[in-house]
């Protein structure tokens, strides 16, 4: 049974928060710079006072208890408060540790230029990158692994709040002198009979493009006979004449500069997709992520409109 009179402290509700998130005491205790033992005991006083059992520990595993997840949310809302108090108090704003997931087909077009202007603009922040595909970083946004994620919207995930920054068309990329090379206002049917490549499941550019072929009504040849893991790939799987994809407008300057692929675009409605940011919707850093979120529209690829 609870003691009503029971105050928990920032610190032990830190050991539950960092021990859910990682699942694994050493790991936890490391990302809080304390000793393990000072982590176990801010988590047993934490449960102690409470009551109730939070974290369920085996030589093998540790799992969150029922108890535990129901009180996760609230746990990590009290901390955003708390930093956000203290963020305040300091006039620092946007600054500290910032978990920010990204997926893979904005990273490596968007990173080059956003990191260091925010090196330049917010010294006092510590970006923290995860690159993975939308449905792990939606996951780490729910959990509190992630305090933000910069990925394609909408993500209709209940909890969270989107920011839209901006939207960019998807180019069709070729081999250097397809017959499709340097055209633009081409239709979606066009694609017809051709080798579409792809992404590999999981990916949201991999359902974008077959959602625009579907509601066109398009029925590309050798859908998924190829399948890789970043555009790089491929791309340069196109170089080598197995076919055509579609690629974001952010990433065709650089994808495209070796000099051995050709693009054409599409006849408007293009396809294409609307990047934002996602948080969750207690977090008391609304004000900062605006602030971020006019960052990063500022910064998108000189290559785009």
């Amino acid at each position: 049974m609870t003691d009503q009179t029971y105050q928990p402290t920032l610190s032990q509700l830190r050991a539950f928060v960092a021990v859910a998130e990682y699942r694994h005491f050493g790991t936890a205790a490391a990302r809080l710079g304390v000793s393990q033992p000072t982590l176990s005991q801010a988590l047993a006083a934490l449960e102690n006072g409470l009551g109730l059992q939070l974290i369920e520990r085996s030589t093998r595993r540790v799992l969150v208890t029922a108890e535990g997840t129901r009180l996760l949310p609230q746990a990590m809302a009290t901390l955003e408060a708390a930093d956000r108090f203290v963020a305040s108090a300091t006039g620092d704003g946007l600054g500290g540790t910032l978990r920010m997931g990204i997926i893979p087909t904005v990273a490596p077009y968007v990173l080059p230029a956003l990191l260091p202007e925010l090196r330049r603009r917010v010294p006092g922040l510590a970006p923290q990158v995860i690159e993975d595909q939308t449905a792990r970083l939606l996951d780490g946004l729910r959990t509190g692994v992630l305090d933000i994620a910069l990925l394609a919207l909408p993500t209709e995930a209940p909890g969270l709040t989107e920011i839209p920054l901006y939207t960019e068309e998807f180019v069709l990329v070729t081999p250097r002198g397809h017959e499709l090379a340097g055209q633009t206002g081409i239709a979606a049917a066009t694609l017809d009979t051709l080798p579409l490549l792809l992404l590999d499941e999981g990916h949201c550019l991999r359902d974008q493009t077959l959602e625009f072929c579907r509601s066109a009504d398009a029925q590309p040849s050798s859908v998924g006979d190829t399948r890789a893991a970043s555009l790089t790939t491929v791309v340069q799987c196109v170089a080598g004449g197995l076919g055509v994809t579609l690629i974001p407008e952010m990433a065709v300057a650089a994808e495209t500069a070796r000099g051995t692929l050709d693009t054409a675009r599409f006849a408007a409605p293009a396809p294409g997709r609307t990047l934002g940011l996602a948080f969750r919707a207690s977090t008391a850093r609304r004000d900062d992520y605006e602030q971020l979120a006019e960052i990063v529209r500022e910064q998108r690829p000189r290559s785009m409109p």
